[in-house]
């Protein structure tokens, strides 16, 4: 195969690769989009979309195994190979989505190969033959990992890979890692009627800190067994893996794997690249300009491990596209306030980002007492807010009742330079989850001695 010449070269063809290559096409640059399989976003295929249907039948069964608590008495029977049927249907069509934009894509810019560094702006393809490019994009994404403990038992192991091609519900089911996908499986396969443990070698729940982590796992308790802290040593038995810590043992039919899914960087050859790499092999870059130093290189999405969530990738692929697209003159671009989201029962969220050297308030509402939320039987968790010292909402931390809503009201509220009298200040609708952040924003108010609504509108007393 001949040499291929081109403005822009796109190694991977996910959500921040597709991004990228509509953008620099968009300006103009003549690009190829290279994967070696064009199997479609991880997030329609392995993760998002089906993990997402999978909570929904969990929910369903949630919702019908409680439902006493409303005066309904319903009978609840899964079936679970109808529950993984769906949820497979409906992922492919998410998959089928993706891959018509990949066909509709101009002919010549997808190549079916597998790239690798030959020299800086030379791709070598498995396939043969050569890209030489004036930029280069890597968004190849992340991949799962299987620490080596467990390479003796892979065979019984399943990964956010394969886990939802399974043809019926386990029995039992370890799960390993206590990140948000950890949780959220554990607790959907838990709330289907699966005797579910998680562990994990940290003490963190989600991505929360210590102290709410405790929080977290005393209400997820009563769903699954989750040990943190807890360093495992599994052997292979005749009725699945037998996990054994700290003195304890039990048996599992399957372990689901989501202990991390690191930058898929291996076979990339980025030490023929030129770029400065840290230690964990991945290249270092500027987040505004997602650049490698100052070469004509750029790392986005998952392969940066930076922001690895939907739209933040597809910011990046924008972002990287239309500076590849126009290098060497490279831009800085205003991020998005961040947020990550755990769809977890309480949700779990994170807003905004905390400064290192200033100086900030917290307030704190708890919602084991909250109106809607005892209306609705979910009354449990709490949000804390942070703001600085004018009163400006900056942060916040949540695990409660519709987490992944209310914190897109707040992180609206930060993008805006919002204080909490603003807020205040804005409807609140009665009665609400979102009313039970009034108590924290008005501690913030006291806290930061800032007027409230009412003394802004006020004015000064007659007479005065």
């Amino acid at each position: 195969m001949p040499q291929i010449e081109c403005d822009v070269a796109v190694i991977g063809a996910g959500t921040a690769g597709l991004a990228a290559e509509r953008r620099a096409r968009a300006r103009g640059a003549k690009t190829l989009l290279i994967d070696p399989a064009f199997r479609g976003t991880t997030c329609a295929a392995v993760g998002c979309m089906p993990s997402k249907l999978l909570i929904a039948a969990a929910n369903a069964a949630h919702t019908a195994r409680n439902a006493d608590l409303f005066g309904i008495r319903a009978t609840l029977e899964v079936d679970g190979p109808a529950v993984m049927r769906r949820v497979r249907e409906y992922r492919d069509s998410f998959v089928a989505g993706v891959q018509d934009t990949i066909h509709d894509l101009p002919d010549g810019v997808a190549i079916k190969a597998r790239a690798s560094f030959a020299e800086p702006g030379l791709l070598a393809l498995d396939t043969g033959g050569t890209v030489k490019a004036e930029t280069i994009i890597i968004a190849t994404g992340a991949s799962s990992m299987l620490p080596g403990p467990f390479e003796s038992v892979k065979d019984r192991v399943w990964s956010n890979e394969d886990v939802f091609e399974i043809d019926d519900l386990p029995k039992t089911l370890a799960v390993v890692g206590a990140g948000p996908l950890g949780l959220e499986l554990a607790q959907a396969f838990a709330r289907l009627g699966v005797e579910v443990s998680v562990f994990d070698q940290g003490n963190s729940l989600a991505g929360l800190d210590e102290d709410d982590s405790r929080c977290l796992a005393e209400i997820l308790q009563s769903e699954m067994d989750i040990h943190t802290g807890a360093d495992v040593s599994p052997v292979l038995s005749d009725g699945g893996i037998t996990f054994e810590w700290a003195g304890n043992k039990q048996e599992f039919e399957k372990v689901l794997m989501a202990a991390g899914r690191p930058p898929a960087l291996d076979g990339l050859c980025l030490e023929r690249s030129g770029l400065e790499l840290d230690d964990h092999g991945t290249p270092l870059f500027d987040p505004r300009t997602l650049q490698c130093g100052d070469a004509p290189v750029f790392v986005i999405g998952d392969a940066n491990h930076d922001r690895a969530v939907l739209h933040e990738a597809s910011d990046e692929g924008t972002i990287a596209g239309e500076n590849a697209a126009t290098y060497p003159n490279v831009r800085k671009a205003s991020r998005k306030v961040p947020l990550v989201v755990a769809f977890v029962h309480p949700g779990v969220a994170m807003v905004g980002q905390l400064p290192k050297d200033e100086e900030y308030v917290t307030a704190f509402a708890d919602y084991s007492d909250q109106g809607r939320a005892k209306v609705d039987g979910n009354a449990h968790g709490f949000a804390r807010l942070h703001a600085d010292k004018s009163g400006k909402l900056i942060a916040a931390t949540l695990c409660m009742p519709d987490a992944e809503h209310v914190a897109q009201y707040l992180a609206l509220a930060i993008s805006a330079g919002m204080t909490a009298g603003d807020i205040l200040d804005q409807p609140i609708y009665h009665p609400t989850l979102e009313e039970g952040l009034r108590s924290a924003l008005e501690q913030l108010c006291t806290k930061c001695d800032a007027p409230t609504p009412w003394q802004r509108r006020a004015g000064p007393q007659l007479g005065s």
